[in-house]
């Protein structure tokens, strides 16, 4: 595998509300991805676009650490 063909981190998956998106969000579930926020809706004026981010478990994971590391950052004051 080359690095061009390496997973990517984050991905944001669009297309028409239809089976084929479905199919595709459900692909990059079974392949390792997971949600990365809620989905995205937009009208075109003929059909609904959707879109949805997913991000490799490895690269969730490393935001979810650094977004609780931003939670717990003690700011030197309160009981010692």
């Amino acid at each position: 595998m080359t690095a061009d063909e390496s997973p990517l981190a984050y991905r944001l998956i669009t297309g028409p509300d239809d089976r084929s998106f479905c199919e595709r969000i459900s692909t990059a579930l079974a392949d390792g991805y997971v949600l990365h926020g809620g989905p995205a809706l937009t009208y075109n004026g003929t059909s609904v676009i959707c879109a949805q981010a997913v991000a490799s478990s490895d690269a969730a994971v490393a935001t979810a650490v650094d977004d609780l590391d931003a939670e717990l950052e003690f700011d030197g004051e309160g009981i010692a």
